[in-house]
């Protein structure tokens, strides 16, 4: 009997014996995306350390710093941080940018958003190039 689960009655959730809500199917039961690990992609993210007072500048500065040091192409604004690199390169500088704050802190928040486009590089200043070439016609 179902269990109120919030998947679609056609893909029952774990708790009726079905695959756990948000996971792709099982092998054999559709098709599943690969994700490619080599193609550039862009990472934004924001992490602060939670429980070390009002300000985390210090903590921020910890995290900014060990992005600037990955060599990998970065932005930083008030609210996040963006690099471009391979999957497996800009994981492993938001996980070192992730300890560095979390060092500041009994928690840490992190917030991460990707922007996956095989084939494409130079997308940290080409995204925003385009917007401003597009504008500059109007």
């Amino acid at each position: 009997m179902p269990t109120g689960c919030p998947a679609a009655p056609a893909r029952p959730c774990e708790a009726d014996g079905g695959e756990p809500v948000g996971q792709a199917p099982r092998p054999g039961a559709g098709a599943r995306p690969v994700l490619p690990t080599v193609d550039p992609m862009l990472i934004a993210f924001s992490v602060a350390p939670l429980g070390s007072g009002d300000s985390v500048t210090e903590a921020v500065a910890d995290a900014v710093r060990v992005v600037r040091e990955s060599g990998l192409p970065n932005r930083t604004d008030a609210m996040f941080t963006t690099l471009e690199g391979e999957w497996d390169e800009c994981m492993d500088v938001v996980r070192r940018a992730t300890e560095a704050a979390g060092r500041h802190g009994t928690r840490v928040s992190l917030v991460l958003k990707a922007d996956i486009r095989p084939g494409r590089t130079g997308e940290l200043t080409g995204k925003v190039d385009r917007v401003e070439a597009r504008l500059a016609t109007d």
